[in-house]
């Protein structure tokens, strides 16, 4: 890598139209896994102007039966499952409100060729939900361990967000996006250069005094997100750069689950295998083995084996254990990566990172996505149960399998 350069990564809030789809379907995921741990789940939300419809797959017991017909009751927990996570995020303008939006359901049952290739069945294990390619990442550019860029990224819109849920900041609505350019010397950030925050306002905050208290709201918001050390006089900051933004959300834009893959993984750091995260049960390895990639490239960069970690997983439909593991640590590694795939997959605790020993290892069958589905994925504080794959649980054994003592690197 070049040592010195500069890079973006942007973030949107729980408010952006395609957040609130993945909002949305991640409530329906959590539904049905509050009702069958089993469930099978694929459920893609599209938002638009007082708008909500649903569409995908399902399967489960106390939900859906094989011909279709629904259990007692559940269609209305599905629309109020909705309207509830519309009004946590806020909306309650005329173009979005979560009283009054026309809800839509197109769930249906799955395939039955899908199902046949990922259930379990005499001496066949269960399946990965899919084919494809999914990649986990960690460095040391922030306490975290996430790209320090989407790291600041997110904690801004979070940082706004929790101001206006508290009241302390009434003349924001939820819509919001945030960008930061650092620029990197000897491969650490330096200062940032252009910080981008567009938010969603009241009316009247668009122009004179109100617009310059605005601009210096979400500058303060700003300083107390980022490092001291990362700001000055190169700083450029672009907030609110169209002038005016009171029409926003799915009000302003359409959304659609799963149209934010960068914003949910690394910000453009790391490479993405292409599949989405929000709607999908942990059968579905885009999500599953996602999460299990980033539990290992986090426990690697912990363990002072490497100061950044990209590493590969690889499955084919209906077919259990991984078809490859890669791990590249970018010439940073305190030992060989070959080593360390090997000890990877030596940790009979890993459970051969096949779907259900991931699920088992870090508890993915329970109802604990909605949380996941705005200001990231990864990053995140493992707080109770929720956001098991960023514990740092698997360290020491990470070091006793390649044999080293190797210390934590330091952020």
């Amino acid at each position: 890598m070049r040592s010195s350069y500069l890079f973006t990564s942007e973030s949107v809030s729980e408010g952006h139209p395609d957040k609130v789809a993945d909002q949305i379907s991640d409530a329906i995921v959590d539904l049905f896994l509050s009702k069958d741990p089993e469930a099978r789940v694929a459920c893609e939300t599209m938002t638009t102007t007082n708008t909500v419809v649903l569409a995908g797959e399902i399967r489960g017991e106390g939900i859906m039966d094989k011909d279709g017909n629904w259990a007692p009751g559940v269609q209305e927990e599905i629309e109020s499952a909705a309207r509830e996570t519309v009004k946590r995020i806020g909306y309650e303008q005329e173009g979005f409100h979560w009283k009054t939006f026309r809800f839509e359901n197109n769930l249906h049952p799955q395939s039955a060729h899908i199902a046949q290739g990922v259930d379990a069945s005499g001496d066949k294990d269960e399946g990965a939900g899919d084919q494809g390619i999914m990649f986990g990442f960690a460095c040391d550019e922030t306490p975290d361990l996430m790209p320090a860029n989407l790291d600041y990224s997110h904690k801004i819109l979070m940082e706004l967000a929790n101001d206006r849920h508290s009241g302390k900041a009434p003349f924001l609505e939820p819509d919001a996006k945030s960008q930061v350019t650092l620029r990197f010397e000897n491969g650490k950030p330096a200062k940032a250069t252009a910080i981008v925050v567009s938010t969603q306002h009241k009316p009247g905050y668009d122009k004179g005094t109100r617009q310059a208290e605005l601009h210096a709201y979400v500058k303060d918001v700003i300083a107390r997100v980022m490092p001291a050390r990362l700001l000055g006089n190169e700083t450029v900051y672009h907030i609110n750069p169209t002038g005016s933004f009171e029409i926003g959300g799915p009000d302003g834009d359409a959304g659609l689950t799963g149209r934010k893959i960068i914003v949910d993984t690394y910000g453009g750091a790391a490479p993405h295998g292409g599949g989405a995260f929000s709607g999908k049960d942990p059968t579905k390895v885009d999500r599953s083995a996602a999460y299990a990639a980033r539990y290992l490239a986090k426990n690697i960069v912990g363990a002072g084996l490497a100061r950044r970690c990209t590493i590969q997983l690889a499955y084919a439909i209906g077919v259990s254990k991984p078809l490859s593991l890669y791990v590249d640590t970018h010439g940073t590694g305190t030992v060989d990566d070959s080593k360390l795939e090997d000890a990877i997959g030596r940790l009979e605790k890993l459970g051969g990172l096949t779907p259900r020993g991931i699920r088992t290892l870090l508890g993915l069958n329970r109802p604990i996505y909605e949380i996941t589905a705005a200001y990231g994925h990864f990053g995140r504080h493992p707080e109770g149960d929720f956001f098991p794959w960023e514990r740092l649980d698997l360290v020491e054994d990470l070091k006793a399998a390649v044999g080293t003592e190797a210390l934590p690197v330091e952020a």
